[in-house]
């Protein structure tokens, strides 16, 4: 089930269950899992890309050993909100991934989290080899990180 706002994705998660985030890219997927209170996002791998049936075989397999309930991808909006092509390749992503997995499915504006996951990596002083090895999963963090924040102001009040 694609859900188009956090208000119809919060319903369909169950309690205690953590969520994954995704940062689509054209050759990788970069995946950041929750905590099961939903709190913190931790960077977790980059899938290296293959086919989508490859992809999907493997995240799904991930999503289920790490008893996720939701996945929220990375959405690639232009600076002024628009949608380009690669946010209409994401979405579907989503509609072939909705075929497979009974999870419920949402989008988060993902723009400047590759900046932000990469300036966080750059304070951290890491080498070029290792930011170059893990951005993908970082952005990731950070997607999934806005996704829970939205969701902690929302069970708040």
């Amino acid at each position: 089930m694609i859900c188009d706002t956090m208000e119809e994705f919060v319903p369909q998660l169950l309690p205690m269950r953590a969520v994954a985030g995704l940062d689509l890219g054209t050759k990788t997927i970069g995946v950041a899992i929750s905590d099961r209170l939903r709190s913190v996002a931790t960077p977790v791998l980059t899938i290296k890309r293959k086919k989508f049936g490859v992809d999907a075989d493997a995240l799904l397999k991930l999503v289920t050993e790490r008893e996720v309930c939701g996945i929220v991808l990375g959405l690639p909006r232009n600076m002024d909100g628009s949608e380009g092509p690669r946010a209409q390749a994401t979405r579907a992503f989503a509609r072939n991934l909705e075929r497979l997995t009974e999870l419920p499915i949402t989008f988060w504006d993902e723009r400047l989290s590759t900046v932000a996951a990469e300036r966080a990596m750059l304070e951290a002083d890491m080498s070029r080899a290792k930011r170059a090895e893990a951005i993908d999963h970082v952005a990731a963090g950070f997607i999934l990180q806005g996704a829970l924040d939205r969701l902690g102001h929302m069970a708040r009040g």
